[in-house]
């Protein structure tokens, strides 16, 4: 299939996608957000260290407190690390559905444009709890969990300190419950983020590989 848009034409490398699901609610005021917008700069530094993760690592973010696309869908050498900033409350089921839907939507762009492309990831970093109704929330929760079970994506919750944890394992895939974050280690997360994807973009799509440990948070039991 001929390639069309001239983003693709410039660079056919296959895709992996990446959705940065963060809480910019008032509660993350003060430190949380200011250590929140330093990892997003280490994520854009270590990737770019990376050729081919460069051209292939595509990233969109989400915010909520409200709902809203601060970053569309990317290549790393064209991001420009936002400048986020806590307002709000904390509508997760509604960031879900605007993030699960954003990606579906860049997903067809890659097929009509011939581009391949990795399993995307979908990655929700919280210190609260959904403020969305509770039939929402696990509405939102049963679609991560069938688009996880049918290979359509992985996703990874991240509760910072005042998480609700109990609630995030119940929005998580089983196999892959929320982490905890040690104190506020964003940088260490992204890095770790950083480090997956060049993993994931210098193998063969659909490809299952080995993930580096989890050094900066502890998973919830």
């Amino acid at each position: 299939m001929p390639v069309g848009l001239p983003e693709f034409a410039v660079n056919p490398e296959n895709r992996v996608p990446v959705v940065l699901l963060l809480d910019t609610s008032a509660s993350m005021s003060g430190q949380p957000i200011q250590e929140l917008n330093k990892g997003i700069v280490a994520l854009k530094k270590d990737i770019l260290r990376d050729t081919q993760a460069s051209l292939s690592v595509e990233v969109a973010i989400v915010g909520f407190g409200p709902v809203q696309l601060i970053q569309d869908f990317v290549t790393i050498d064209n991001f420009t690390p936002p400048i986020l900033e806590a307002q709000g409350n904390t509508p997760i089921a509604e960031a879900i559905d605007s993030a699960l839907d954003l990606l579906e939507d860049r997903k067809a762009t890659y097929k009509a444009n011939g581009i391949q492309y990795y399993r995307p990831w979908v990655f929700l970093i919280t210190d609260g709890a959904p403020t969305d109704s509770s039939d929402y929330w696990r509405a939102a929760a049963h679609r991560i969990q069938e688009d996880e079970a049918n290979r359509r994506l992985l996703f990874f919750a991240v509760g910072v300190q005042g998480a609700n944890m109990q609630i995030l394992k119940q929005i998580a895939p089983p196999e892959r419950p929320p982490v905890l974050l040690n104190g506020l280690d964003f940088s260490s997360l992204f890095i770790w983020l950083s480090t997956s994807m060049k993993r994931v973009s210098s193998g063969k799509v659909g490809e299952v590989l080995a993930l580096p440990p989890v050094g900066w948070g502890q998973i919830s039991t």
